[in-house]
């Protein structure tokens, strides 16, 4: 399995996640940088990072250290496991 292919399926899951929960999701381009996806509602941002099985500590620390965000913004990191339904969502 390709890995582009694979974390693509994984940031579309996410992304059909978010809008039935009444967000709008734009995809981050070729998703080179620090988030994956920002799903907007009426409530708040939500910038994800979307993994498969794991994420690099360094990539972590860059996430958390990044505060140049709204105050009603979240940072957050969806890892999902190979044969696990629902992702691990951490909040960062």
């Amino acid at each position: 399995m390709f890995a582009k292919a694979k974390g693509w399926r994984r940031e579309d899951k996410t992304r059909k996640i978010l809008e039935k929960a009444g967000y709008e999701v734009c995809r981050a381009g070729s998703s080179l940088g620090m988030f994956d996806l920002i799903a907007i509602n009426k409530n708040g941002i939500r910038l994800l990072q979307v993994k498969s099985n794991y994420c690099r500590p360094f990539e972590i620390e860059q996430i958390k250290l990044f505060n140049n965000i709204p105050v009603n913004a979240s940072k957050e990191l969806w890892i999902w496991k190979d044969n696990v339904k629902e992702p691990i969502i951490k909040m960062l």
